[in-house]
């Protein structure tokens, strides 16, 4: 029988939340990183916002997490 390690199940799931909120970061990163004329900065800086909100929701759910089942579930919904 497989036992897997809740715990480290966990940190590989943050690990992928990371790398997805990272993606989600990367064009609004290059707005605000290189102060693009006609861009909105501030737009930019709202939906960067947005994406921190969603994310640390999913690092909350990622923590309460009691089973690889579910733990599972939420990952392939990223």
């Amino acid at each position: 029988m497989i036992v897997i390690n809740i715990e480290k199940a966990k940190g590989i799931a943050h690990e992928i939340r990371r790398a997805k909120r990272a993606e989600e970061f990367a064009p609004y990163d290059e707005v605000i990183m290189k102060q693009i004329p006609d861009s909105n900065a501030t737009e930019a800086e709202a939906s960067r916002q947005a994406i921190r909100d969603k994310y640390a929701t999913i690092q909350t759910n990622i923590d309460s997490i009691a089973d690889v089942e579910s733990l599972t579930t939420l990952v392939g919904e990223l």
